[in-house]
């Protein structure tokens, strides 16, 4: 990454209360714990992990949808976790969230065309006519008809919606997105389609995305970097060529050991993941990953790992790495 990077959280964390019947706080559910990482201009960075990992916890708060409880969120050089919604909505327009389910993020009474043009009606004051010349450009770049302007929500495909949410965000040019399961639930066919048409407007828009999933096979083929949480906390982060080719986290290795490949041994054929992961509410001293480690040791029980990077520039946070 050349110059300062377009997103940079450091020490981000956020806890949710954990109430009684009668409303009463008994204590928090941390899903995250202290994340820094940064993307840099038109980079993808895949964010992997097991469910209950803060993927999407992470996502919501840097677009501003939850609030974080600490930590700085840094974006285009503006700090933007502690902005009043009025005097963030403007920095926020070049920040864009799709939602894992587009159809949910979709007003099924306005046709396509009505929730296409919303976000110019708010956050501009372009005429009529420049707004329905923008919302023409996002369905072309978007690979959909003219006619779907017309249509309701529930009148199209599954893919078809995840383009009509892809041109939502794209209605006030954001220099990055946060893809949040983009690709779940669509047909293998569907998910190349979709998949292509993100590359296709990355290079053409010189577009940043945070590509979250569960996917390992798809973050591979669309990431340049990746970063692996485990309940929280960032694990480890590189390149995916060094993280595939090489995985140095134990966690990290138990993800790949668990993808199918067609043919030839897996990365990790020999390591094996046993167990649940703790409760985010009653997480165990020391590294939080050692109840599940085969190479867990007294250590690794008593004393909590911090990031550190590696020679080949890729930060784990591991005592044996």
């Amino acid at each position: 990454m050349s110059g300062a990077p377009l997103l940079e959280l450091i020490g981000l964390a956020h806890a949710f209360p954990i109430r009684n019947a009668f409303g009463v706080r008994t204590g928090w559910h941390k899903a995250l714990d202290g994340v820094s990482l940064h993307v840099g201009e038109g980079e993808i960075l895949g964010v992997v992990g097991e469910s209950g990992c803060g993927k999407s916890t992470l996502g919501k708060i840097i677009a501003g949808i939850l609030p974080p409880s600490a930590g700085s969120v840094r974006f285009e050089g503006n700090e933007i976790a502690d902005l009043p919604p009025r005097a963030g909505a403007a920095l926020r327009s070049r920040l864009q969230y799709c939602y894992q389910d587009p159809g949910a993020s979709l007003d099924p009474r306005w046709k396509i065309g009505r929730a296409l043009e919303e976000p110019l009606v708010v956050h501009t004051k372009l005429s009529r006519a420049e707004r329905r010349r923008r919302v023409d450009a996002a369905l072309e770049a978007v690979g959909l008809p003219q006619a779907h302007l017309d249509l309701y929500p529930h009148e199209i495909s599954g893919g078809q919606q995840r383009r009509v949410g892809l041109a939502r965000v794209l209605m006030l040019r954001p220099s990055l997105i946060i893809l949040d399961e983009p690709t779940s639930g669509l047909d293998v066919s569907v998910q190349a389609t979709v998949l292509n048409l993100f590359a296709t407007l990355s290079k053409a828009h010189t577009l940043a995305y945070m590509f979250i999933s569960h996917d390992l096979s798809v973050v591979r083929l669309f990431s340049h970097r990746i970063a692996v949480m485990y309940l929280g906390r960032v694990a480890e982060i590189g390149d995916t060529t060094q993280i595939f080719a090489d995985p140095k986290h134990p966690y990290t290795q138990s993800l790949l050991a668990a993808v199918p490949q067609i043919g030839g041994p897996r990365v990790t054929d020999h390591f094996k993941l046993e167990g649940e992961p703790p409760h985010p509410d009653a997480l165990p001293p020391g590294c939080r990953f050692a109840p599940r480690c085969p190479r867990a040791d007294a250590r690794c029980r008593s004393e909590d790992p911090q990031g550190r990077t590696l020679a080949d520039g890729r930060e784990v946070a591991c005592h044996h790495v």
